[in-house]
């Protein structure tokens, strides 16, 4: 069962995603190696807490084994939040902050100018990948997101992901390397329903 998230989910699904993006690409490379985990846990509820339930959605399997939040235009706010995170997002980068800003401002080219709702981080706990978890709770925002009448957006520094999205309706908007020796990464935008 998909169902949204609410505040008591935030520290469950900030462990499931943390424990989706142990070996992920871009989180290495932007986040310290220096107490990496713990340092990815607090980014991704910061994101969970700050961004996605605020000013978003975020949907969740039973049993917090995935987990998928997004930013919405509708709901406004995002964007000066994370002006005001940006110190302490900083700060969790530790030694890769040059790396985490750089990258930002290599993605920030690549993003759509007009409103979209935007896949900020999806994961599933690596013992339940495989039972279509994931699908399930994208597709509740890209459900909601065709009956806003607005696109969706995301980036992923994974190559299987991309047909994984490509699945689902998205279609590559940019391929490139992210500064410093960064991971390859794919923009994708889906249009209104699919």
């Amino acid at each position: 069962m998909i169902r949204e998230a609410r505040a008591e989910d935030v520290a469950g699904a900030a462990d499931t995603l943390t424990e989706a993006f142990r070996d992920y690409p871009f989180t290495r490379h932007t986040i310290s190696a220096d107490d990496h985990l713990a340092r990815l846990r607090e980014f991704q509820r910061i994101f969970l807490a700050e961004i996605g339930l605020p000013h978003g959605r975020v949907w969740v399997s039973e049993g917090l084994d995935a987990v998928a939040v997004w930013s919405t235009p509708e709901s406004g706010g995002a964007e000066a939040v994370m002006a005001e995170l940006l110190p302490t997002l900083v700060n969790l980068a530790g030694d890769r902050a040059d790396a985490y800003a750089s990258a930002e401002g290599a993605m920030e080219g690549h993003r759509p100018a007009e409103p979209a709702w935007f896949l900020g981080t999806v994961g599933v706990r690596p013992e339940s990948q495989g039972r279509g978890l994931g699908r399930a709770v994208v597709g509740a925002g890209l459900r909601e997101a065709d009956a806003a009448g607005v696109s969706a957006f995301l980036e992923t520094s994974s190559p299987g992901n991309v047909r994984l999205y490509e699945s689902l309706g998205f279609r590559v908007t940019a391929e490139y390397d992210l500064p410093d020796s960064g991971p390859r990464t794919w923009s994708m935008h889906r249009p209104t329903g699919g």
